[in-house]
């Protein structure tokens, strides 16, 4: 296993929550990559999008990703990282890329108002065209990949399994 475990997926495949409880489990640290442009920002990610567009809210994205440095951590990445190769090149140097897969009518459940939660979403894209662009993308990354849907898998198990699936890398 990598020092570092990163996890991607679309926006509201549980990348934080899971995190959190597989840091605890590991006895890593977490950090969400989402927090800390937010932190260093002073700013919402909404914010960001709404007053400077998903271009200028790429490239930040892409720039403090690219610096985080971690040691023993679990990485839980904004769902448009994986967009920037260079920040995920980076990250995959890092650590071991774990993708949280979840079906496009879960996520419609768990998202409720897309509009207002700071997903980079380009102009006349939907959920739809998003999980469809995105979904090829975060495949080509990881390294693993975990059925993150809770009608199959509860989050406890999900961590059991990345768990198992890191001993064998």
């Amino acid at each position: 296993m990598k020092d570092n475990l990163i996890l991607i997926g679309m926006p509201g495949a549980g990348k934080s929550t899971i995190g959190v409880i597989l840091a605890k489990t590991l006895a890593m640290d977490f950090v969400d990559s989402d927090l800390v442009i937010c932190k260093e920002t002073g700013r919402t990610l909404q914010d960001i999008l709404d007053k400077e567009g998903q271009d200028a809210f790429l490239k930040l994205e892409n720039q403090i990703v690219s610096r985080l440095n971690p040691t023993r951590t679990v990485v839980a990445t904004g769902g448009s990282v994986p967009m920037e190769p260079e920040a995920m090149a980076h990250l995959k140097e890092l650590g071991t890329v774990i993708y949280l897969k979840v079906g496009l009518e879960e996520l419609r459940k768990r998202l409720g108002n897309i509009k207002t939660r700071g997903i980079a979403f380009g102009p006349g894209e939907t959920l739809d065209t998003l999980y469809a662009y995105r979904v090829p993308i975060y495949e080509s990354w990881a390294e693993l990949t975990i059925e993150a849907d809770p009608n199959r898998n509860d989050i406890e198990n999900m961590v059991d399994q990345i768990v198992e699936r890191l001993k064998a890398l």
